[in-house]
């Protein structure tokens, strides 16, 4: 596949920028830059573009949207571009039509999956773990898209029929245990990779919350109110609204999006947050509305230590400042300090693993330029020579790390990489 000239202009622009302001990090960004569209992107059968996570052949609503947010601040200088954004959005249209409760799918309907107990069904499904942040990805993006090139044609009726299947959702998963359908099952694996409880989730009551099933590590969630996730739900829905009104003139979706958006926040505020003894009031990571709770940070986004960069949180909300503390301490059982780097891991990974995805995070939501420069030397300190970014890498050997080819991963770094060279 030819790539939209205008990313190979902006890979050298860019890299230019960063030998003189950070030289350290101007070797890393074209490949990092340039890594989804290169090795992720491919044309389907059907005139469409796909977009694979790197060293999974399948598409994951998530994962291609980060993979190509960075992109999208050009898409009005390059039709090519453009075209390949717009044609995306769509699939994932598709994708979110089909089955709300997919995370991950198929190129062609070739039956290619992990042949879980479900109450669903469809050869184009990889992948069927209920995760909230799956129906937020496509709402972030394409409202980035239309807010960069004002380019209405993606609201078509099936766009329509996404945003009311969201809520749908969204709302039902508010009582799951009454009004829910879903539930999941898969044998012969890790207990983090099925649900307990005959695929429903552990109980919980109703808190304003949308339940899911599963964290953006794809890890099952211990109780069913992933914080994060609903943070992430709360602005994705005020996005919805919006293209509600502008894209088809439907008032009463609007104001459904919205009252949601608030019933889902006013839920966070009532159940998510815990008085620490040393950090004071902070989020949690997830809740059942009975009153158990995890103190956690995963590094996989949506992640409490995201909430800015999200939309949710300002930087310097004290609530986020108490958990960034808490999050970056030995308090958080996934935070990990050795030789090599310090940061934020994952149960996903197992422990003494640190993520690029978390230390990229981390300079993303910070304005402490001795902070950021700590976290870029860090990645440029564990990449094991390989100039790219990984899932994640052993806190005191980088040549010790998981997945070579994540394309998530890199386009975060070059997301952070690009801001940094553009500031002032």
């Amino acid at each position: 596949m030819d790539i939209p000239k205008i990313l190979l202009q902006k890979a050298d622009e860019i890299t230019k920028k960063l030998e003189v302001k950070y030289p350290d990090m101007a070797p890393f960004f074209k490949g990092c830059f340039l890594n989804t569209i290169e090795t992720t992107v491919t044309k389907a059968d059907d005139g469409g573009y796909f977009v694979i996570t790197g060293d999974i052949p399948a598409m994951w609503l998530r994962d291609s949207a980060a993979q190509l947010t960075h992109y999208i601040r050009y898409a009005n200088e390059d039709e090519d571009l453009k075209e390949i954004i717009r044609s995306v959005i769509a699939r994932q249209v598709q994708q979110v039509c089909l089955d709300p409760y997919a995370n991950a799918f198929n190129i062609v309907p070739n039956n290619e999956s992990h042949k879980d107990e479900t109450d669903f069904y469809h050869p184009l499904i990889w992948e069927r773990k209920y995760e909230v942040d799956s129906l937020c990805a496509p709402l972030y993006l394409a409202h980035q898209y239309y807010r960069e090139t004002l380019d209405d044609s993606i609201f078509t009726e099936e766009f329509h029929t996404m945003l009311l299947k969201i809520v749908e959702v969204f709302k039902n998963e508010q009582n799951h245990a009454e009004r829910s359908k879903y539930f999941f099952n898969r044998k012969d694996c890790p207990v983090t990779d099925t649900l307990p409880m005959e695929g429903k989730g552990n109980p919980v009551s109703y808190t304003g919350m949308t339940w899911s099933g599963f964290r953006p590590s794809d890890d099952r969630c211990v109780y069913g109110y992933l914080v994060p996730a609903n943070m992430m739900a709360v602005c994705a829905l005020k996005k919805a609204a919006e293209m509600a009104n502008i894209g088809f003139e439907d008032t009463k979706l609007e104001s459904e999006c919205r009252s949601l958006a608030f019933d889902i926040d006013e839920g966070i505020k009532a159940h998510a947050i815990y008085d620490h003894h040393k950090f004071g009031k902070m989020y949690a990571y997830e809740v059942d509305g009975n009153g158990n709770m995890i103190l956690m940070d995963d590094a996989n986004s949506p992640s409490l230590m995201a909430a800015p960069y999200l939309g949710y949180a300002d930087k310097d909300d004290e609530l986020y400042r108490n958990t960034r503390k808490f999050i970056l301490s030995i308090e958080n059982p996934w935070y990990f300090e050795g030789s090599v780097a310090k940061g934020v891991g994952s149960p996903h990974t197992g422990q003494n693993k640190i993520w690029h995805i978390a230390l990229c995070m981390q300079a993303l939501t910070s304005d402490n330029d001795d902070e950021i420069n700590a976290c870029l030397k860090m990645i440029a300190d564990s990449h094991a020579g390989t100039y790219l970014m990984h899932e994640s890498f052993n806190k005191n050997d980088d040549e010790d790390f998981t997945r070579p080819w994540f394309a998530w991963a890199n386009s975060l770094f070059a997301e952070l990489m690009i801001r940094l060279a553009e500031r002032e």
